[in-house]
């Protein structure tokens, strides 16, 4: 696995290492001691998948406040995302700065998200699915999420929103959510 920087410290896009011959090509996606080696968390809670039917849906920007803080390796396996995270570390240099990353089943991309970031995407083709690995259990009494269209974010999302959940489409902007973000994101 190749490792690779964002602006925001933590949080890696993951290329794979490909080991090409006749058949096609091998590569490893996750190692635990690559994982400590760089600092991140290797633990893997749950496993999940998302099947998006329409090009446009959105789903996002969802987080989980600590104790429940959870890590994310996401790829897509099938079809493509823009994918974007926001630092929600209060301490952090970088708070309130996103980044985004185009996820695709061609490119075997994933992108590794911190505790305490928000995380969302938007499928660029009908058929999409995504994969997740999660560092921690879901828990509803910590989750927690902001509106993908907050003008203090700043998201440029790619495409036109076709389809939303009722509960992403309805979270808070930030400017009043974020006296209880600060006060439950700090450690």
């Amino acid at each position: 696995m190749m490792f690779l920087e964002t602006k925001l410290k933590g949080a890696l896009v993951l290329d794979v290492d490909r080991r090409e011959d006749n058949r096609g090509f091998f590569a490893r996606v996750f190692c635990q001691r690559e994982f400590v080696e760089r600092g991140l968390k290797p633990i893997i809670a749950q496993a999940n998948i998302a099947f998006n039917k329409k090009r446009g849906t959105l789903r996002g920007m969802h987080f989980q406040f600590p104790p429940a803080a959870e890590t994310k390796l996401v790829r897509c396996t099938r079809g493509g995302i823009l994918d974007i995270i926001v630092d929600l570390r209060p301490e952090s240099p970088t708070y309130l700065d996103h980044v985004a990353v185009e996820l695709t089943a061609d490119n075997h991309r994933a992108l590794y998200v911190p505790e305490r970031f928000a995380h969302g995407y938007q499928v660029l083709e009908d058929g999409t699915e995504t994969s997740y690995q999660v560092g921690e259990f879901y828990t509803p009494g910590s989750e927690g999420g902001l509106i993908y269209s907050d003008p203090r974010l700043g998201l440029k999302w790619p495409l036109p929103v076709t389809e939303i959940s009722l509960k992403d489409d309805t979270w808070r902007l930030l400017a009043e959510a974020e006296p209880e973000l600060r006060r439950r994101m700090t450690l």
